[in-house]
């Protein structure tokens, strides 16, 4: 799962690069502060490459392992823009997969906080239960590079030919 996550990260610093410009930027400063568990083993130079690299105004390492991203609120939107676009490509991608084949629907809201999947299953197996953890992720990781605060991500599974609610999982009980 870490493992996921690291790559996230990775995809969402690569959208960066199509959102840097060199030409000056005349709206707003958006500031993102990076928990230190996605900014790993990285240094204050690390940063300042990256920053340089992809056009972000600023990249501060905080005392705690956080970072603290500066960047253009044009920046941060047209990232936002190609991030929800990725990550609704990777729930496409998980609706009648080998891993998930009785998945034949994921809708989430517009901020990833809350996800319903329809599902074959009239109980969840062990994959579709272990599947949550990484709806959690999404909606997290969201919340991070949107700069929301976010209390809880709800997962709902509905049987597809019943339109009951099999389970709903809520992150802030976790």
């Amino acid at each position: 799962m870490k493992k996921k996550i690291v790559i996230l990260l990775l995809s969402a610093m690569l959208v960066l690069s199509s959102c840097g410009s060199n030409a000056p930027q005349q709206d707003a400063d958006v500031q993102l502060d990076i928990p230190a568990e996605f900014v790993g083993e990285q240094t204050q130079e690390d940063l300042n490459k990256i920053a340089e690299e992809y056009g972000i105004k600023s990249i501060t390492l905080n005392d705690d392992g956080s970072a603290t991203y500066v960047m253009t609120s044009k920046q941060h939107e047209e990232f936002l823009n190609k991030y929800k676009k990725e990550i609704n490509d990777s729930l496409n991608e998980l609706i009648g997969s080998e891993s998930y084949p009785n998945f034949t629907k994921i809708e989430t809201n517009d901020n990833f906080t809350e996800f319903t999947i329809t599902t074959k299953s009239t109980s969840l197996d062990m994959n579709e239960s272990f599947s949550i953890m990484a709806f959690y992720m999404y909606g997290g990781l969201y919340s991070v590079f949107s700069g929301e605060t976010v209390d809880n991500v709800s997962v709902t599974f509905v049987n597809e030919a019943t339109g009951e609610v099999i389970s709903t999982s809520n992150s802030k009980d976790m």
